[in-house]
């Protein structure tokens, strides 16, 4: 899971356009809001509707999506992903 400013598409020659930002996870790219209050209301409501989960059309694979909507910007939540990765990466070092 890498967290990255741009995506591939806004790599175009107009320099005052502004890049559009995505979160990687699993080798994929995934593009999220612009805006600071959008990303974390949409983060947050993934999260809140991920409690839900075991109700039809709810699924609590949203609680990790929101979560790493909610990372790009509150540092906590991050620091959380982090270690998350990096003790991953130990574990399926372990294995091979």
């Amino acid at each position: 899971m890498q967290q990255h400013n741009t995506s591939p598409e806004d790599t175009d020659d107009d320099p005052g356009r502004k890049k559009r930002p995505y979160v990687s996870i699993a080798g994929r790219r995934l593009p999220i809001p612009h805006s600071r209050p959008a990303r974390l209301l949409s983060g947050g409501v993934l999260v809140l509707l991920g409690i839900f989960g075991f109700l039809p059309v709810l699924g609590f694979w949203m609680i990790p999506v929101g979560l790493l909507i909610l990372s790009y910007d509150l540092a906590a939540i991050r620091r959380w992903r982090r270690r998350l990765e990096v003790w991953w990466h130990r574990r399926k070092g372990r294995r091979d």
